[in-house]
This record gives C-alpha cells, structure tokens and sequence, in this order.
C-alpha cells in the first residue's frame, strides 16, 4: 500500500492530540462515573475479584493474583497503581464504606505504606456483593469489550447505593480534578427515598435528613452555614477540626492535658507525623512554649494524641494556638466533578441524587424484564409438564413408539403422528390433538419418572402457583414507575438496616480559633553556623564566655538579635531569608539544625558568597560584581520581602556572583586571572534595581574573568600578592569604569 502524506498545522496536530489524550484520562483514569461512583481502576479491580469468587465466605487469596487478573484482563497500566487502588478501597480510614476486606499490612491512618502485594492477601466484603456486585447476571448493565477484545467487563457495576457520596472520591484529571467527602450510608439512602417522594424538593430540605459530610476519621465540621451553597454548586470548602480535650489537672495526672482523639480527614497519613513536628516547632521557637511533651499514644483501637501542660498554662489558649497553627484546624477543598451522560460535570447534590435515582430505575426495569422473561419462559414449562402428567401414559406410547427423539418431540408439538407406531387407533387419535410448545416439549422428553410421584406433582403446582405470582408482581412493577420507586426504596432500606452505622463526624457553626502570639522580647543574640551549615543561635553572655570555642567550630558568626531576619547571598543570583525567631537556641556545645530545614539554602549545591542580617543592609547599598565584568550598586532596602527565596541580581548566561559587599568605599579595584587590574570610583557604578543586569566595569579578553575584587576606603593602603610580588592597590591609578586595566 503507498504511503500518503498529509499536509496540516503542526500547532492544530498538537491540540487535537493534547485534547483526545486529556478526555482519555479524565474518562478512562482519573473521574468517577456518577452512576457507581468509581473510577475504572476500582471497577475493574472489584469485578476481577468477583470472577475469581473471591466472596466474603471464602478464604483470602494473594493481593497479587488480583492485580494480575485484574491487569491482564481489564486494567493495561501499571500494577502499582491497581495495588494502590485496591489497597485504598480496603482502608476504613479512607472511605466511609471499605469495599475490600485486607488481611495483612494494608498501611495505617499514620501514614505507613501497605506490604508488598506478594505479602496481602485480600477478598471481597459482604456489602459489596450484595450492594455493588449483586445482578450481574440479570443483564442490568451493558458489557464492552476490554482493551483486546478477548473478554467483556462491565461498563458500570449495579451499585444499589450513591456510592460517589457514601465512599467520595479524589482524582487529579488534566485541567480538572475531582475532589467529594464521604457520607454516611444511612443519611445518604434517607436523602435519596426524601428525593424520590418528592422531586421538588429543595437542597436545604435534603439537608435535613443529610445535614453534611461524614468522614470515617470523625472530627467536626465547623461551617455548617456554608454547607447548603456547597451542596447546591458542587463547589465550596468544608472547614474541619480535630476533637480535643482539655484534661484539667488531677491527683493522677498533676498537669492539664489536651487529649486529640479524633483528626481532620485531611490530615489522614504522612500529615499526622507533620502535625506532631508542627508542635514541636511551635515549642521551639517559643511561639507556644506551654506545653512541655507532646505524647503520641495512638493504637488500632484509634487516635490518641497528649500534649502536656507546663503549670500555670493556659490550657484554653494553647489549644487555640494548636489549632490556628496546625492542621488540626484545617479545610477540605469540594468539587463534585463527575462523569455524568459521558462528559465530566461539576454537579449539585440534588443533582447527584437524581443522576442516580434515574440509574437505579434504568437498573431495576432491565432487571424485572429479565426476571419476568425467565418466569414467563418457567411458565410456559411448567404449563406443559402440568398437561403432561394428564397424559403422561399417552406421552410415554408415543416416545416408546418413535425411533428417534426427533420424532417424538414433533409428534408432541405438531400431532405429526405417521412416524409413530402406537398400540391402538385410540392413542393415535388423541396424539393427532397434541399441540405442546417446542419448549414445553422439550422439558416434557427430559422428565425424569420420579417426578410422576404424587408429592412431586403437587410441588410442581403449587411452584406454578409461586410463578404466576411472580409474573403478577413484576408485570405490576414494570407497568408503574410508581412500584418501581417503592421497590427502589424496600432495597434501600434493607441496606440500611444491614450496613448503615452511626454517624462519626458532628456538624456545628464554630468560631474559627483564635490565638494572639505572646510579644516576644528583643534581645541580643549571636547566629552561628559551622561548615556542614547547622545553625544555633547562642546568648550573647554565653557567647562572650566561650568566644574562642565557639569561633574554632563555626564558619560563620555575627551578633544579631532573636527578631532578625538573615540574608543569604549565593553566587547563583539568589537571595535565602531566615528569620532568627525559627533558629533555635542552643548552648555552646550543642549542635543545632541544619539550615536546609529552616530556609531554601541548599549549602551542597549553592555557594552562599554573604550572609548578613537585614537591618545591616536596609540602609545602605550593596555592591554587586560578576565574574563577567558587570557592576551595580543596590539599596539594601530592596530586599526587604515576606519571601524565603528572591532573586538578588539578574545574571547574564553562565555568569556568576563573584563579590557581594556593603559598599562604604571610595574605590574599587577589579583584578581579573590573566593579572590585569582597573581601579575607578565608586561613584562611577549606577544604582540599580535588583532585577537588572548591571553595567560593565570592566572589558574582559575571551576566557578572562574577574578574581578578586578590593573596595578602597581614601587612603587606605592595603597590599595583595600577585603571583611573587605584592602589589600596593592604592598606587594604581584612578581610571574610568570600564577603561583601560593595568597589566600586574
């Protein structure tokens, strides 16, 4: 076949591709369907445990044999991300209604990983088959073909329940993300039966069965007038908070304590270990010094968290500095972002409601049809051997008669009865009448004589009895949707009753905590920092008594005092700030932090070239020289900034920051590595903004650079070696920025 080439727009090629592969992974990876409200990935790991048999009466099997299946089956990605997904829909903590029952190490709310797959074991729970996988096989829901075509999953499973409210949902799509809180079970089948008697009924009214999220690690939710417009838009933020105890003094304890023992949801995992360093540092840095330990007595059967008290504290105000500084207080972002009817929509909770009363009346129709077609066809069997067992001598003549079954069934169906050889004229006659179904003929040439015994009969016609009424009852289901929606709700609530558990999460209007910082009092202070950039700050008096100690173990050292903030200068262009208050104190010997922890200075990688407190600088101009030959003086006020990190000095390609200091010269000499020297004025570099590149100070030769660089105070005589001589920098001639340099 001849090639062909098509001419297009590079840019137009490139957005379509963007484009088709953005919908790929919000569709097929990262949004719930608001039908089940899974994401493929859950979907397809729940319905290959499922094909397996994995039920809840059965034994566990290998976590990995489930991502096996579930990949080479359904799933072409990566196995860790299956692991992750079904590790996750087994977590308590992590959803309102866990789907899968783990055995082993499956990680824990404190944030520790699940074991290898090789070493869990997991099958399914008793809610999701009866709930989430239950009439499969009643053709409720359309089957696709997988990735290769050689087997069909299905495209959503039946779940009886709004499982994208009940379990929610977090997913980071292209462009878009989806982020919904858990509910509780009961509440939420409450809301849908309130939607479904009612379809007028007001986002405000369902609240009042609902009245918000319910989030499986407890806590309270403090904005509950804020709750109605996050419910009616899709979008909003839930401020959330850890339950706390003040604990007052006692024979036992001697020192107010304040007991957590429930967290916000968002601080499920790696966020428990931050809030823990939080405290600590807010101790360290003196910014809540009352509490004096801080215990973690967490345990499976639950979170527990102590900070003690020193006496005298005001336990009141230290738990509402915990709060205001942590994450114990701390909000959840909500975008109910769906796919609903095959594209992505932020939807309402009413909204939601409907999407999924529709899907579960789509669900039970298909699903009575199939029934009432079985029954029908159970029926019609039935009718038959209930004929047969009227005839059954005149039956038994004719099959003793025929050669052959094929014979036989057509004489029963068609009273074809030329083929058939019978004992009288009589048999024949009534065989001629005969007119079973093709159906009922076949069951009646599969009955078995012990179904001709007197009991048996009587079963078969009190089971038809059961059939008719069965045809009854679904008949009347399908031909009102009335009876449809009744049927709906008598499932709902035998899930309730089965599965629903008491609410965890209270709902409240609270004020938002408040804590004034105590003032804290300046004071003299020494920064000290040795050459593996571990930061101390030390007393003045202490600093004065071991002043020949601590000067030998440190690289850097100048008085300050607690409330500076100090400037890193680095050769990259950068500017690092930290502030004296984060800094802790310590005594000569101790060691300190590593600066790394406190600011954004990475000692390994940047050559930090000044560092200096900011009142130092405010004032006065700094003095900027690169290894390029470019010049500038900048007011220290400039860089003064909330930031951690700014950008000191714009620098050309591959140039650096050879010299920073605080300029209070006369003049400045420039030495480059190829011995040439140029001494002007100071008055002669521009002031400019931090942001610019600088002017030339001096021409440089290719591969030349400027070395060292001297400022000059007026008559000051200083002396520098230069290869073997020394030469007297004040003897140089005064030239022009950028004129001519003197070869040394």
């Amino acid at each position: 076949m001849a090639e062909t080439i098509i001419s297009t727009e590079f840019s137009s090629e490139m957005q379509q591709a963007y484009i088709n592969y953005s919908m790929s992974v919000i569709m097929s990876r990262a949004v719930p369907d608001i039908r089940d409200g899974l994401k493929p990935v859950q979907r397809r790991v729940l319905y290959a445990m499922n094909e397996l048999g994995l039920n809840a009466d059965k034994p566990h099997r290998k976590s990995a044999r489930i991502v096996g299946d579930a990949m080479g089956k359904y799933h072409p990605h990566g196995d860790s991300s299956i692991y992750e997904a079904l590790v996750v829909l087994s977590q308590d903590f992590k959803k309102g209604m866990a789907l899968i029952d783990g055995h082993g190490n499956f990680g824990s709310i404190e944030g520790d990983g699940a074991a290898a797959m090789r070493y869990t074991e997991a099958r399914l729970k008793k809610i999701t088959q009866d709930v989430y996988l239950a009439d499969l096989d009643k053709d409720v829901i359309d089957f696709v073909p997988n990735f290769d075509e050689t087997e069909k999953e299905p495209e959503v499973l039946p779940v009886r329940v709004p499982n994208f409210l009940v379990n929610g949902a977090e997913g980071i799509a292209v462009g878009m993300t989806t982020s919904v809180p858990t509910h509780n079970l009961g509440e939420v089948i409450d809301a849908v039966k309130l939607c479904i008697d009612h379809p007028d009924v007001t986002v405000e009214q369902l609240m009042e069965v609902m009245p918000g999220p319910d989030f499986p690690t407890g806590g309270i939710v403090t904005n509950r007038a804020e709750l109605a417009q996050i419910y009616k838009t899709g979008k909003g933020k839930i401020k959330i908070r850890g339950k706390a105890e003040i604990e007052y003094a006692s024979k036992k304890t001697q020192k107010d304590r304040i007991i957590i023992t429930e967290i916000p949801y968002t601080m499920v995992g790696a966020n428990i270990g931050r809030f823990l360093s939080d405290v600590a540092n807010l101790v360290e840095t003196k910014k809540i010094p009352e509490i004096s330990d801080i215990l973690n007595q967490s345990s499976k059967d639950g979170i527990k968290i102590v900070l003690e008290l020193r006496k005298g504290a005001d336990a009141e105000k230290v738990l509402q500095g915990v709060l205001k500084k942590t994450k114990l207080e701390d909000t959840f972002g909500v975008n109910m972002l769906a796919i609903a009817d095959g594209k992505p929509e932020v939807l309402g909770l009413k909204q939601i409601l409907e999407h999924y009363i529709r899907f579960q009346e789509q669900v039970n129709t298909r699903k009575y049809r199939t029934l009432l077609e079985r029954e029908t066809k159970k029926k019609e069997i039935q009718e038959g051997l209930i004929r047969a067992v009227d005839c059954i001598d005149l039956i038994i003549e004719i099959i003793r008669g025929s050669k052959t079954i094929k014979i036989a069934k057509d004489c029963l169906v068609t009273g074809n009865t030329q083929a058939v050889r019978f004992q009288s004229k009589r048999s024949e006659t009534k065989a001629a009448k005969l007119c079973f179904t093709e159906t009922q003929a076949s069951a009646i040439l599969e009955l078995k004589l012990s179904k001709l015994i007197g009991l048996e009969i009587l079963a078969l016609e009190q089971e038809y009895k059961k059939t008719l009424s069965k045809i009854a009852s679904y008949e009347k289901i399908l031909g009102s949707r009335e009876t449809l929606q009744k049927v709906i709700k008598a499932d709902l609530d035998k899930i309730k009753q089965a599965y629903a558990l008491p609410r965890k999460t209270k709902i409240a209007d609270l004020k938002e905590a408040v804590f004034e910082e105590s003032p804290i009092t300046k004071m003299d202070v020494v920064f000290a920092m040795n050459r593996f950039g571990y930061v101390k700050m030390i007393e003045r008096s202490v600093f004065e008594k071991n002043f020949e100690t601590i000067k030998e173990e440190n690289r850097v050292i100048f008085p300050c005092t607690n409330l500076s903030k100090i400037c890193i200068f680095t050769e990259e262009g950068l500017m690092h700030q930290l502030k004296m208050q984060d800094v802790p104190f310590c005594k000569g010997k101790d060691k300190g932090i590593p600066i790394e922890n406190l600011c954004n200075y990475k000692l390994e990688t940047e050559k930090g070239i000044l560092i200096v407190p900011l009142e130092q600088i405010k004032e006065k101009k700094l003095l900027f020289v690169t290894a390029r030959g470019a010049v500038k003086l900048v007011d220290g006020s400039e860089f003064e900034t909330i930031k951690k990190t700014i950008l000191s000095t714009k620098l050309s390609e591959g140039d650096r920051v050879v010299h920073l200091e605080i300029c209070n010269a006369e003049s400045v000499v420039l030495i480059t590595n190829q011995r040439r020297a140029l001494r002007f004025h100071i008055e002669e570099i521009s002031v400019l903004k931090k942001a610019s590149l600088g002017v030339r100070g001096m021409k440089l030769e290719e591969k030349e650079e400027i070395q060292f660089v001297y400022c000059l105070k007026e008559e000051e005589k200083i002396a520098v070696p230069i290869g073997r001589k020394k030469v007297e920098l004040s003897k140089l001639l005064l030239k022009k920025r950028d004129g001519k340099p003197d070869q040394l």
